[in-house]
């Protein structure tokens, strides 16, 4: 079993624990609140995790609309053909959980769709922030619907020049 690493970044939306091996990065999540202060880790970070940062970095200031680094999170093979398909939604663009049933190839399996989508464990680098209501409204997100506005508002504006979508 390979080493796990954890650290934390803080970004414009709060902190994101991230966490990963020395190969992969298995883990973007928000946090709400720490404890205590993020501490400098007793082990020395692997490349994977401190490229993912700077990524993360660039991505929030506007210079990155896709990530590089390897990723392998934990799931069923239904929940990794759900992940895989949020990794095809283009920077910007947003599609509706019926559009992504339909994209994992079932249009009745919209709730199974949704639920895997919820359970993605890497937000922003796999984008389930890009999926919305049908009725082009804003509903469902692990990080808060309050994030999920700001990240499609920052896309949009880098994208296209939108100032406001929701």
């Amino acid at each position: 079993m390979p080493d796990s690493f954890s650290t934390y970044y803080q970004s414009p939306i709060g902190f994101l624990k991230i966490s990963g091996t020395d190969s992969f990065i298995s883990e973007i999540l928000f946090i709400d609140t720490i404890e205590k202060p993020p501490a400098d880790n007793k082990k020395k970070l692997p490349p994977v995790i401190i490229n993912c940062i700077e990524e993360l970095i660039q991505y929030f200031h506007g210079e990155r609309r896709a990530f590089d680094f390897p990723l392998n999170q934990a799931g069923t093979e239904f929940q990794k053909r759900v992940w895989n398909e949020l990794l095809g939604i283009p920077f910007g663009k947003t599609i509706s959980y019926v559009e992504l049933s339909r994209r994992v190839g079932d249009t009745k399996a919209i709730r199974a769709a949704a639920s895997a989508n919820g359970k993605n464990n890497i937000a922003i680098v796999v984008p389930c922030h890009r999926v919305i209501g049908a009725k082009n409204d804003l509903v469902g997100y692990a990080g808060g619907i309050w994030r999920k506005k700001w990240l499609l508002e920052h896309e949009s504006k880098i994208a296209y020049g939108v100032q406001t979508l929701f």
